[in-house]
């Protein structure tokens, strides 16, 4: 029984790690540029970079799970409010991401409306 525990919560930390997007890496996605209300954004890179930080919470396709769905989250907040809660969390979110890699994701949130 006891190793039994100690495998779930070994595999649970593994998992919560994992989910907070992990350190500072650039993701070299390369992907199509896109002009969007919040500026311009590279659909691609942004779209690596959430898969590899936040998808795992926020849905693969945005549609939410263990976070809020996002799939229309540029219709409540604004490009910079996004940046603010991927830096600095909200919620149980803690923050994910900084620099480049949040603004970003931010640009691309912001125009899914």
């Amino acid at each position: 029984m006891k190793k039994a525990l100690m495998a779930f919560v070994f595999g649970t930390s593994i998992f919560a790690l994992a989910a907070c997007g992990g350190g500072e890496e650039n993701n070299t996605a390369t992907g199509t540029q896109e002009e969007s209300e919040a500026g311009a954004v590279d659909t691609g890179a942004a779209e690596g970079i959430y898969k590899q930080s936040c998808a795992s919470c926020h849905g693969g396709n945005l549609e939410g799970g263990f976070g809020p769905n996002l799939e229309q989250v540029g219709n409540k907040y604004n490009k910079d409010e996004i940046e603010n809660i991927i830096v600095n969390g909200q919620g149980q979110m803690p923050g994910v991401l900084k620099g480049d890699d949040a603004t970003t994701v931010a640009v691309w949130l912001a125009d899914h409306k």
